[in-house]
């Protein structure tokens, strides 16, 4: 990321960004967290505070609670309430026993500041056939990776190497994933766990996928993908 054609696909995308209406919990954490890593003025933080609910969650949701919560946090936001919130639904160290939900958990309270390694041996113990998948395994990761780095561990190293490794034999000859936002998670991922060198090309393959308007998404310009991509570029850059 240094050339004035990289900065220029980056500040028509947040202008792409800034014409959106973007209304979802999910499409507003993802955006609040695009702006975060690029050091932007951010109109998001209060438009996703306005939707949190009274008792700390954004509509009861493990998935939306979590989102808003890793997003936030990127602007030193902390709300001790919705820890406490994700930490009352636990159940036999995993959300509701399913690996989105408990990965998702598992990063947003390693983002506040709080460890939870039963959580993080749920997700490694019970990895699986059907969680093999890009996707599904880059969000095991960065869980695991955001709780070892927080705990100043490498407890889960060997398994976070491993899986990062597969992801990479994943890759498609284009240097990409199948999808945008797949190849997205896979880049942040991967980033977190040591392979900067290695995503050098996926990410100049994200930029040469841009949309003319500036957008992502694999077909149609997508909200979420846009974001998404913006945070990837942030974090390589800042990693």
């Amino acid at each position: 990321m240094s050339s004035n054609l990289e900065f220029d696909i980056v500040k028509n995308s947040f202008e792409w960004l800034s014409a959106q209406r973007i209304q979802s919990v999910k499409e507003l954490s993802s955006t609040l967290s695009a702006h975060a890593l690029w050091v932007l003025p951010n109109p998001y933080i209060t438009r996703l505070i306005v939707e949190q609910d009274n008792d700390g969650s954004w509509n009861s949701s493990i998935r939306d609670t979590a989102r808003a919560c890793s997003a936030l946090s990127t602007e030193g936001i902390v709300f001790m309430a919705s820890a406490r919130w994700l930490l009352a639904r636990k159940r036999e160290n995993s959300w509701n026993r399913d690996v989105y939900d408990t990965a998702y958990a598992l990063a947003a309270l390693a983002d506040m500041g709080t460890q939870d390694k039963d959580g993080c041996n749920w997700l490694s113990e019970n990895y699986c056939p059907a969680w093999e998948q890009v996707g599904t395994t880059s969000l095991i990761i960065t869980a695991l990776k955001k709780q070892d780095n927080l705990a100043k561990t490498r407890t889960f190293e060997t398994f976070i190497q491993e899986k990062a490794r597969w992801i990479l034999s994943k890759r498609r000859t284009d240097d990409g994933w199948k999808h945008i936002s797949t190849s997205n998670l896979a880049i942040q991922a991967l980033l977190l766990a040591g392979f900067k060198d290695e995503v050098e090309d996926s990410v100049h393959w994200l930029l040469e996928n841009v949309h003319e308007n500036g957008a992502w998404g694999n077909k149609d310009d997508d909200i979420n993908a846009t974001a998404l991509t913006l945070s990837t570029l942030g974090l390589y850059r800042k990693i």
